[in-house]
């Protein structure tokens, strides 16, 4: 997928607490090159303005069928548009007084974002937070990405990145890393027919960019693996994953904890719901999976630190282990 003008914000989530230090604004970019069965924003995949609907905000007013010009809209259809008829002119969510039919994706001039994002600074100078960039795949724009970065970080923003590693390189070295201080990035599969499965297509990209990254000078990095039910804990996937984030340098391993809304995530814009458990996993297999990370990393004779407790209040915390490297140890 190459960067075509400015890409289109899916959303801004306002105080999160779990995508990076303190307390976080994210912007989720729209377009992503990868078709993970477990994504947990399905709605950024498509890099165009999508029709999202909310059924529980429905009123069955009709003013949604009135308005759209193709007849693709219904009050009767469970989804209430027809995607094979829509052609996304957005009519059907301007008429609709409920908000139940709306707009996904959303041209933010960099100036216009930025100020946007500051509205929220008294909350980050106060935590240590900042603004994430996540997606979809935000690295797809690198371009864009650089004039935003640049004001950001002359207002003393801490940046941080989200990425799923299916980026061009050196086009992000020079237009985003100057401006980022932690990049959280995703390792899901280590196999690349396993990658090709579960997520349309191979790693090899992935890994070349994991190894790079973990080299470069200054600059935090922070590998997650996301833990899904019979697709990422599978035999052999975590030890596999542990053999190329040490071999590469990591200096630490995140396990994010499965989160089931993936399976009706992309209700909203009309995709099929995967086959994956709809529970959150038990502590005793959260535990499991933290303990094939200890063994594997344990075969390689490195010490391992002891995992993060669960935060007060917390059900399902990241769970990290720390491997002791020739790397200076940071706090996740």
């Amino acid at each position: 997928m190459r960067e075509v003008g400015s890409p289109l914000v899916a959303a801004i989530k306002r105080h999160s607490l779990e995508d990076g230090p303190g307390i976080r604004t994210v912007v989720f970019l729209k377009g992503c090159a990868f078709r993970c069965s477990f994504c947990q924003n399905p709605e950024t995949r498509d890099p165009r303005a999508e029709i999202g609907f909310s059924p529980a905000s429905c009123i069955g007013c009709g003013r949604c069928v009135q308005a759209c010009p193709r007849d693709a809209a219904s009050t009767t259809a469970p989804e209430r548009i027809d995607r094979d008829r829509c052609d996304r002119c957005a009519r059907c969510a301007g008429a609709c007084p409920s908000g139940s039919l709306h707009v996904i994706g959303r041209t933010h001039e960099p100036e216009a974002l930025v100020a946007a994002l500051l509205r929220d600074r008294p909350f980050w100078r106060h935590s240590g937070g900042g603004v994430t960039f996540s997606g979809g795949e935000c690295l797809l724009y690198p371009r864009y990405l650089e004039r935003v970065l640049r004001l950001l970080v002359a207002e003393g923003v801490h940046v941080t990145i989200q990425t799923g590693g299916g980026f061009d390189y050196d086009r992000c070295a020079a237009r985003v890393w100057p401006y980022v201080r932690l990049v959280q990035f995703d390792v899901k599969l280590a196999d690349p027919r396993a990658h090709r499965k579960h997520c349309g297509t191979d790693n090899g990209r992935i890994l070349a960019n994991l190894r790079r990254i973990l080299a470069e000078p200054g600059l935090e990095v922070q590998p997650r693996v996301p833990l899904v039910p019979g697709v990422t804990d599978a035999p052999g996937n975590l030890e596999a994953i542990v053999e190329l984030l040490v071999d590469a340098g990591a200096d630490r391993i995140t396990l994010l904890p499965y989160n089931p809304l993936c399976v009706r995530a992309g209700d909203r814009v009309g995709l099929p719901r995967p086959l994956h458990p709809e529970r959150f996993l038990t502590w005793e297999e959260e535990g499991a999976a933290r303990e094939r990370v200890r063994r594997a990393l344990g075969a390689r004779r490195i010490r391992t630190a002891a995992p993060e407790g669960p935060a007060k209040g917390d059900l399902h915390p990241r769970l990290t282990v720390l491997g002791s490297t020739d790397r200076s140890r940071q706090g996740a």
